[in-house]
């Protein structure tokens, strides 16, 4: 028996249309992105953002700075696209080049338009059990899961990776669902025990291959949020085979990675709504 694949492409696409309706309802949404930097594969995503984004009638601001742009000029730039009144949402591409310290960059975004749901207000309303703005990959997880009703009330759900913008918000989105919640790490002793008791694991450390068939409960749904690039391909967290084992699986490609543009979209729709409510944005176009 092969596990049914949890189609993230084609979920995408349904929330891409929900986030088209709801921009259309509204009078104007904006999004403003930052890249600083010559990284490709940082190139490539926030190419796909913009291109999702005017697809679903988002204005789009795309700022593209040099690698030896000062941290000031970057903290310069988020303070002005913080009083925009045109932009409901900010993103800025991590990582940043090594001068720049992201602790400051981050705390410098208005948590009113952190899309990216990294702002240490956001982070905590979060903790807190009152999410506001919530990281697009874990929130993409979790509609996947809706989506495909997977129970998660009481089911054990083991999370491996503890980043502070996948693994940690993960879990605390899988706690407020009421399932019991363990967090695995690089210092995990036995990994195999944890994930054998796994109901819904979610692999997001970008180790290829680190999940092995035989780890994987039977029965179980398997979310992989890794990806990693190699001259043979790409390739996530989870080996293949254990779609053998697991009921639902994601794919790699195809499955977490295209959630996570959606659900930023769809951030943004709840900030531009949330400035509108407070009388927040007064676009000028």
């Amino acid at each position: 028996m092969t596990a049914t694949l949890i189609d993230g492409k084609a979920l995408a696409a349904k929330v891409r249309e929900e986030v088209a309706a709801s921009v259309a309802q509204l009078d104007h949404v904006g999004v403003a992105t930052v890249l600083v930097g010559d990284d490709p594969a940082s190139h490539i995503y926030i190419n796909l953002k913009q291109k999702a984004a005017a697809a679903a009638g988002i204005e789009s601001h795309d700022h593209r700075l040099p690698a030896d742009t000062s941290e000031a000029d970057v903290l310069a730039l988020i303070a002005e696209l913080n009083a925009d009144d045109g932009v409901d949402g900010l993103l800025v591409q991590l990582p940043l080049p090594g001068h720049i310290d992201e602790a400051n960059v981050i705390d410098a975004i208005d948590p009113a338009k952190d899309i990216d749901g990294i702002h240490p207000y956001n982070a905590g309303r979060l903790y807190l059990g009152r999410p506001t703005l919530v990281p697009g990959t874990p929130l993409g997880v979790m509609r996947m899961l809706d989506e495909y009703e997977i129970p998660l009330q009481g089911a054990n759900a083991v999370v491996i990776g503890r980043s502070a913008i996948v693994g940690k918000p993960m879990a605390q989105l899988l706690l407020a669902a009421n399932a019991t919640v363990t967090t695995c790490h690089s210092r995990t002793r036995d990994l195999k025990k944890h994930t054998l008791e796994a109901d819904v694991l979610v692999a997001a450390v970008g180790q290829p291959h680190v999940v092995k068939r035989d780890m994987v409960k039977a029965g179980s749904t398997v979310i992989d949020v890794g990806l990693t690039r190699t001259d043979d391909g790409l390739f996530g967290d989870v080996d293949p085979t254990a779609a053998e084992r697991a009921a639902y699986i994601t794919p790699v490609p195809g499955g977490v990675g295209p959630m996570t543009i959606a659900m930023v979209l769809q951030n943004t729709v709840t900030a531009a709504r949330a400035r509108k409510a407070r009388g927040l944005a007064n676009p000028a176009h």
